[in-house]
């Protein structure tokens, strides 16, 4: 299948580094991919998901943040909102150059971002969560040891998943004043919640409360034995069979 390296501008002139996997044959609809905290778009799970959807053709974009992979930036000077407008700047090149998304689909913390910007893409019928938290402050728990650290001088290095990232005061600021209840009570779109009850860094709880706030249509699919990160090739790739399935019902109405 197809591989376009892309790249597009964010709100603040930044290069954003994307990736747009299109089918071999016409193109039902486009998606729009965003990733786990401090990943990237080259991810396998994410690479795995969009090649699923793809072969039912579904054209996906998948990008880093700033200060990610590819894109320019610096990590430190972003947080949950400039992800939000990146995401909105993503959706925007696909509609000036092929098509606005239809659908929005976000990895954990991706999955609370697509949540956050869905309102902004207007085009956009169908939302996905995998292993996404209910409240974008749950991920500070990744770094809990350091918070205090960072509240007091204002910023300070973690290590995740290996690598070391500097975390300012700003990024917990702006993730502790989300309400994103309020972004899922009035989503007005269909929702598909992906979890897997032994996620043990995103608790399954976080996805009850994501589905329980949801209006209908909304469906949740259980990734029974799956990791955070759907490290086995066999559930990245259910997860894409799933979604192609799912959004089936209103992509052919369209």
């Amino acid at each position: 299948m197809p591989r376009l390296k892309v790249s597009f501008k964010n709100k603040d002139g930044l290069d954003l580094a994307g990736m747009l996997e299109l089918p071999e044959k016409d193109v039902l609809a486009y998606a729009l991919f965003a990733h786990c905290f401090t990943c990237t778009k080259d991810i396998t799970a994410a690479s795995r998901i969009n090649r699923a959807l793809a072969a039912r053709q579904i054209g996906v974009l998948r990008f880093d943040f700033t200060g990610l992979g590819n894109s320019d930036g610096d990590f430190a000077n972003t947080n949950f909102s400039s992800n939000v407008e990146d995401l909105v700047s993503a959706a925007d090149f696909l509609r000036k150059n092929f098509q606005a998304p239809a659908l929005l689909i976000g990895h954990s913390l991706g999955g609370a971002a697509v949540l956050r910007a869905a309102r902004q893409v207007p085009e956009a019928t169908g939302v996905v969560t995998i292993g996404a938290p209910a409240d974008p402050e749950h991920v500070a728990k990744q770094f809990q040891c350091q918070l205090e650290t960072i509240r007091e001088h204002g910023v300070g290095d973690v290590m995740l998943a290996g690598r070391k990232f500097t975390i300012k005061k700003q990024f917990l600021d702006d993730i502790s004043s989300q309400n994103l209840h309020e972004a899922v009570t009035s989503l007005a779109k269909a929702l598909l919640v992906f979890h897997s009850p032994t996620d043990e860094l995103v608790p399954i709880r976080e996805a009850a409360s994501i589905f329980q706030a949801a209006k209908h249509p909304k469906s949740f699919v259980s990734l029974d034995t799956a990791d955070h990160l759907l490290s086995k090739a066999s559930d990245a790739e259910y997860v894409g069979a799933v979604i192609a399935a799912w959004a089936g019902r209103f992509l052919h109405s369209r």
